[in-house]
């Protein structure tokens, strides 16, 4: 049973890791090349990494992408190691309240990054989501912003102080559940053992003044 519940929390700690990481904002230091238009038909594997249409659009399975074509710093370990420079195509969609990103701008990044497009100029491009090639999968484009260089290191401050805010809560919730457990649970499961004891006991006298 130990190691039933093991199982169960490994497999929840991963599920809430892997969707915090495609969820929470990330930062790429990329060179933008060009911008494109595709459509295409969403498979059911493809649709659950995809948010609604826009505003005004029908629902279907045919949807108009828009990309971002960028060359990318490559990055390991949290940004701490680099190296080279690699492909990176990214989507431009709005996210309605879900992702909770508010992003209903899509056509004006759209302009940006045309701007930009072909320009001897680095930006920092905020987005969230996985790139899987085989299942044609983009990250989602939130922001840009020009940077000075390859070299410019983001820091990403709102996962810091969200996860900071998580460690907090966690153990505040913890604290809270403890207290609980000691003032109300733990009393009322010992009056219950003293009144079983009681009544125990009372059962056992009138059974040895039988047996006297």
């Amino acid at each position: 049973m130990r190691n039933v519940r093991r199982f169960l929390r490994v497999i929840l700690f991963l599920v809430a890791g892997f969707y915090l990481h495609y969820t929470l904002p990330q930062h790429d230091v990329v060179k933008i090349t060009g911008i494109s238009d595709r459509l295409e038909r969403l498979s059911w594997i493809q649709r659950p990494f995809y948010n609604q249409v826009d505003l005004g659009a029908d629902e279907g399975d045919m949807r108009d992408l828009r990309l971002i074509n960028t060359v990318k710093v490559n990055t390991w370990f949290l940004g701490l190691w680099r190296g080279g420079e690699r492909v990176m195509v990214y989507r431009n969609e709005d996210t309605g309240v879900y992702p909770p990103y508010f992003k209903f701008d899509s056509s004006d990044l759209e302009a940006e990054a045309s701007a930009l497009a072909g320009k001897d100029q680095w930006v920092s491009i905020t987005h969230y989501g996985w790139r899987v090639r085989f299942l044609s999968i983009y990250p989602n484009a939130i922001a840009v912003k020009p940077v000075s260089g390859p070299e410019y290191r983001p820091v990403p401050w709102f996962n810091i102080f969200f996860f900071v805010f998580l460690i907090v809560g966690f153990f505040f919730v913890r604290a809270m559940w403890r207290q609980f457990l000691e003032r109300t649970v733990d009393p009322a499961v010992d009056a219950l053992e003293d009144g079983y004891d009681t009544r125990k006991s009372r059962v056992q006298k009138w059974l040895d003044s039988w047996r006297k």
